[in-house]
C-alpha cells in the first residue's frame, strides 16, 4: 500500500482505537485490491464502482472466496473510499454478499471428551478444553493470565475481547482439572 494512503488508514484505526487484528485485516485486503488496480494501471483515485464490481466478480469466480469473505474485502474497499479517498459509496453498485446459512457440525460431548482426554501434551489439552469448555476464541485463550480464572465462582475473565469488550465466560468444572494438572508441571 502506498505510503501516503497507509498513513491515512494507520491514523484512522489509531483514533478510533482498533485492536490490531482489525488494522492488520484492512491492511492486508487493502492491499490485494489495490495490486489488483496496480495490475490494471488503474490508480485508485481513479477507480469506479465497475472496476470495484469487477474486482468482486474476480473474488467470487476466479479465486471462489466464500461471501463473508467477499463482504471482508467489501468493507475495506468501502472505507478505504469513503475515509481514505472521501468518495462517496454507492451500495447500489456495490451490494454485499448474501451469507448461506449452514448448520454447525455439533460433535457428541462424548466424542470431544474421549479427544480431549486423549491428548499426551498438557498445555494442548488445557488449550483445548478451554475453547470448547468455555467458549473462548483462539485469540483469547492464548491471553489469557492466570488472574483471569476463578475457581470459587467458576468464571473465566476475558479482557478485551471482540469489539474490544470484557466479558465472563463459564469455566468447565473438567477444565478447571486439566488447568490444575497443567500448573503443577
Amino acid at each position: 500500500m502506498d505510503q501516503e494512503y497507509s498513513q491515512e488508514v494507520e491514523m484512522y484505526f489509531e483514533l478510533k482505537g482498533s485492536p490490531k487484528s482489525t488494522r492488520d485485516n484492512y491492511s492486508c485486503t487493502l492491499n490485494v485490491y489495490l495490486k489488483h488496480l496496480d495490475e490494471r494501471g488503474i490508480k485508485p483515485e481513479q477507480s469506479t464502482d465497475r472496476d470495484i464490481q469487477q474486482f468482486i466478480l474476480h473474488l467470487k469466480n476466479d479465486l471462489h472466496l466464500q461471501p463473508g469473505t467477499i463482504n471482508n474485502y467489501i468493507s475495506a474497499i468501502k472505507f478505504f473510499n469513503t475515509h481514505v479517498l472521501e468518495r462517496t459509496w454507492n451500495a447500489h453498485r456495490v451490494p454485499r454478499m448474501q451469507n448461506r446459512k449452514t448448520m454447525p457440525t455439533v460433535f457428541p460431548r462424548e466424542d470431544i471428551r474421549l479427544f480431549i482426554d486423549g491428548m499426551t501434551n498438557l498445555k494442548h489439552k488445557a488449550f483445548l478444553s478451554l475453547l470448547y469448555g468455555s467458549g473462548l476464541r483462539v485469540s483469547e485463550v492464548v491471553e489469557l493470565i492466570i488472574n483471569d480464572i476463578c475457581s470459587k465462582t467458576m468464571q473465566v475473565r476475558v479482557d478485551g475481547a471482540k469489539h474490544g469488550t470484557d466479558r465472563y465466560t463459564i469455566l468447565a468444572e473438567s477444565s478447571l482439572l486439566i488447568l490444575r494438572d497443567y500448573f503443577r508441571v
